[in-house]
């Protein structure tokens, strides 16, 4: 089999990677020179994903993985086309449709019969019939359904871990028509292989979901869900601050019930999707009130941490404080909607002296990102916003001149912050 993987960003590559190791030829398709030319030299682009560099060097050494910017070319070659272009969202849920409108253009002019096309970029219920059928259809001539194969199958897997989740979770397939969701059945078993998972409903493997809105909806209902509920845990930990006590003592007690399944709450939610997808719900949905509020309970953390620095120390003004972690979670070099962000703006809106460090950025790269990287600065209190492993053994000794921490991540041991003129604040109590 022929595949054209279109976009090779930290999702992107892995797949093509994955798809080339299972025997097939693959193309990868980029608008990026500079990615297309490590690719073809068998050099990772992007750190931090387990194993992708072996496997890649392995597959490019093999003939099996090649890239191109000429995505029409390669998809021409292809009996199957699988985007993961990125989708942007505005913060009122719209999205951004440039990038995927071009990757859709560029597919339908190489489109010929026969060819499975199929989307795993997180969309709005709807589009991939509605939007990205009719597209492919005008500028291919061809029929969707008859002449070619449509298909939604979201990606459910985690940067820096993608291989291992490639084969823990189902694949989701939804299809135009049972044609199309058959073809991409075959394809997927074809080229992913499912570890033994005794607790589904159904063995792993390939799970037909019907329509392409099931499919489209199965993953916006998978991380809103996430998003709530981390949302009510830190509603959850504001009121246990208010009343004195610890909320995760609260929330291992309540989950000892095997019908509670509170999540942990925390400084921020990032990332590409926790963030995101929620909101593209809502453009759906406009109506689910729950979800908005959760949305809304956790874009507000950092300014609570801010609040719990203040309650501690009183006028922010002057303060000189040290954030801990540009990264949107621990041991992954990455930013998209980091908690960083509006905590640095917060506290300067405080007429706080905020400082970043973060042990996989250099100082330039965290200037490049609009932050103040530390540069040796004294400082007087600091915040934890990701919860990488370095942090877990940091003391009042590493950070000198600290009087006061706020652990957003309840990462650092209790008893070594239990020092004479020391302070350690947690979410939760």
């Amino acid at each position: 089999m022929n595949i054209c993987v279109v976009a090779l960003g930290k999702i992107g590559l892995p797949l093509a990677v994955q798809f080339a190791s299972s025997g097939h030829k693959v193309v990868g398709a980029d608008v990026d020179a500079t990615v297309v030319d490590l690719v073809n030299r068998g050099v990772e682009p992007f750190p931090g994903e387990a194993d992708l560099q072996d496997k890649m060097r392995a597959a490019v050494d093999a003939g099996l993985l090649s890239a191109t910017t000429d995505t029409t070319a390669a998809v021409a070659e292809a009996d199957a086309v699988v985007i993961v272009v990125p989708l942007f969202v505005a913060a009122d849920g719209t999205p951004s449709w440039q990038w995927m409108d071009a990757a859709t253009e560029a597919v339908a002019r190489g489109l010929k019969p026969g060819t499975l096309v199929s989307y795993e970029t997180t969309l709005p219920v709807g589009t991939t019939r509605d939007r990205f059928g009719p597209r492919l259809e005008e500028l291919s001539g061809l029929r969707a359904g008859e002449d070619f194969h449509l298909v939604f199958s979201p990606e459910r897997v985690l940067t820096g871990r993608v291989f291992a989740d490639l084969r823990k979770y189902p694949k989701l397939v939804g299809g135009i028509n049972q044609a199309s969701t058959d073809a991409a059945i075959a394809f997927y078993e074809a080229v992913l292989q499912f570890d033994e998972r005794p607790d589904l409903p159904r063995p792993n493997g390939v799970w037909d979901l019907g329509p392409s809105e099931a499919s489209e909806f199965a993953k916006l209902a998978e991380t809103t869900y996430r998003d709530v509920n981390i949302g009510l845990a830190n509603q959850f930990a504001r009121y246990a601050d208010q009343i004195g006590v610890d909320v995760l003592k609260v929330i291992e007690a309540s989950n000892s019930q095997p019908y509670s399944h509170i999540h942990l709450p925390g400084i921020a939610v990032g990332g590409h999707c926790i963030p995101i997808y929620p909101r593209l719900y809502l453009w759906n949905d406009p109506a689910a009130t729950v979800v908005s509020a959760a949305r809304e309970a956790n874009a507000g953390m950092p300014q609570y941490a801010v609040d719990l620095l203040a309650a501690a120390h009183g006028d922010l003004a002057g303060l000189t404080v040290l954030v801990l972690g540009a990264a949107y979670r621990g041991a992954v070099k990455e930013t998209a909607f980091s908690g960083v962000f509006p905590l640095v703006d917060d506290l300067r809106a405080r007429g706080a002296v905020p400082y970043v460090a973060d042990p996989m950025y250099t100082d330039d790269e965290l200037e490049k990102l609009g932050l103040p990287a530390h540069r040796g600065e004294d400082v007087a209190a600091a915040v934890i916003q990701a919860d990488h492993p370095e942090y877990r053994t940091l003391t009042p000794d590493d950070l000198p001149g600290v009087r006061l921490l706020v652990d957003g991540r309840r990462v650092t041991d209790a008893a070594a912050w239990d020092r004479e003129g020391v302070r350690r604040i947690v979410i939760g109590g």
